[in-house]
């Protein structure tokens, strides 16, 4: 078992921080390369025309004082070709790494510029200019370990034959080049230690409200709902904060609400089990009537477990995409068919208020219900012959429509009327109900988009007035 965990330790991929860091190391890396290859390479080709440039000018410049054939200090034509070749390279300095060499008529060299003793102690470099001095030309020769690029310009006068030679040592400049590339590569070194360096720091800065987030995510986990994520600024980041103390905010009322739920349901649930119970342990069995008093206490306790039972299955459905099956609802059609279905649940005055004519997207059976409730709410707190109401109202400025059920009974006490709605809230302490009928029927509205109201008590009349306050073209909770 410990092989298997050290195994999954092995693999466990790196942390974000450390992937970012490594990948902007590596782009930076990869950029300085690229930068440094396109420079050696431009660099190189800038220092061969450069090379090619200085040699071609020397030529060119011996060139023009051959073809004048005139000696400036003098003022005559040159004597000789050795006197031409003598008084150039007098009046001329080359450039670094590049020297100038006469091959005189009698076949001695003089030169002018760096002294490389190498070159012109080696036979080699004699012989590859007396090889070309005829017809002159460019080429490449290697001795001792250099790189040296040679022009030769044969210079002739009748009965006299000589050369003027331009040697460039291509390995010096080039060292050049060489030393630059180095400096280049240690700064680029230092560089991409620091862009490491610097881009961890940043991005462990970044990331600390991912490593909060974390470890708020890993304290909800153990039951501490009531954490929060420090949110500062205004980035990704920040809104991500937002986000995520928006969901803990959402989570933690929705336990809230769960645990509530869950410790009323038990309580309501708890009363009628242990009626059952109490009845059963002193049951007399061989007592006909207790047996048959008993039994229609239990059946009437296992009827209202089944209706509460039954209520906290529609509240449970009612957060469920499909609660709702909308279509297009008139409430001047839905109100009479309500209206005759209410009247059953008991003898009282039933009253139909005209309806407008329009149009809204519901659901017809969801509506039945939640009125039929509000109906049944109203019977239960009126007397025989009491009058109750059904009626419509639409506010076209802000498309909605209201559904109202009103009774002429005592009303809503004030001291209840702000939790009416709530789960397993109870007008009245001697309710035999569980007190979820009107948490039904703000499902049912909440389900439509809109809600159930209860409207502020009226001095001119007694009795309470519920509305459903529907939207005509609803949008679909979010609940």
């Amino acid at each position: 078992m410990g092989v298997v965990r050290r195994r999954a330790e092995a693999r466990r991929p790196a942390s974000v921080g450390f992937r970012l860091t490594a990948g902007v190391t590596v782009i930076v890396a990869l950029a300085l390369l690229a930068v440094g290859v396109v420079l050696y390479i431009a660099q190189s080709a800038a220092l061969q025309t450069r090379i090619d440039r200085s040699m071609t000018q020397e030529i060119t410049e011996f060139r023009d004082l051959a073809a004048s054939g005139i000696d400036p200090d003098t003022g005559e034509h040159f004597s000789s070709v050795d006197r031409m070749l003598s008084v150039f390279l007098a009046r001329n300095e080359p450039e670094s790494a590049e020297t100038l060499f006469a091959f005189k008529t009698d076949g001695t060299v003089i030169y002018q510029g760096i002294d490389d003793g190498v070159l012109r102690q080696k036979e080699e470099f004699r012989s590859r200019v007396t090889a070309i001095q005829d017809a002159g030309g460019l080429t490449e020769v290697r001795i001792g370990g250099s790189l040296y690029r040679m022009s030769v310009l044969p210079v002739s006068q009748p009965g006299q034959a000589g050369a003027f030679v331009v040697v460039h040592n291509v390995t010096t400049s080039r060292g050049e080049l060489t030393e630059f590339m180095r400096t280049y590569a240690i700064v680029a070194v230092f560089t991409v230690i620091v862009v490491g360096f610097l881009s961890g720091y940043l991005s462990r800065r970044l990331l600390e409200p991912v490593a909060s987030l974390r470890a708020t995510a890993q304290s909800i986990s153990s039951g501490a709902l009531d954490k929060r994520l420090e949110v500062t600024g205004h980035d990704d980041l920040a809104e991500l904060g937002n986000t995520f103390n928006a969901m803990l905010d959402r989570l933690e009322q929705a336990f809230e609400t769960q645990r509530k739920f869950l410790d009323d349901a038990g309580h309501e649930l708890r009363t009628p089990l242990t009626i059952l119970r109490g009845h059963l342990e002193v049951l007399d069995v061989a007592d006909v009537d207790d047996v048959e008093q008993t039994r229609e206490l239990l059946l009437d306790e296992i009827m209202r477990m089944s209706r509460l039972v039954d209520d906290l299955l529609v509240l449970a459905k009612a957060r469920r995409h499909d609660f709702v099956r909308a279509e297009p609802v008139d409430p001047a059609v839905l109100l009479p068919e309500v209206v005759a279905k209410a009247s059953g649940l008991a003898p009282r005055h039933w009253h139909l208020e005209p309806p407008p004519r329009t149009v809204i997207t519901a659901d017809p059976q969801r509506l039945t219900q939640a009125l039929l409730q509000l109906a049944d709410n109203a019977v239960r707190h009126t007397e025989p012959g009491s009058t109750i109401s059904f009626g419509a109202q639409v506010h076209a400025q802000d498309g909605t429509v209201d559904l109202w059920v009103a009774d002429d009974g005592p009303g809503v006490p004030e001291e209840i009327r702000a939790e009416i709605f709530y789960r397993f809230s109870r007008g009245d302490t001697n309710e035999l109900g569980a007190g979820l009928g009107l948490a039904i029927v703000q499902a049912i509205a909440a389900a439509h988009g809109g809600r159930a109201s209860l409207d502020p008590p009226d001095p001119a009349r007694s009795g309470a007035v519920f509305r459903l306050s529907l939207p005509i073209d609803p949008t679909p909770s979010s609940d």
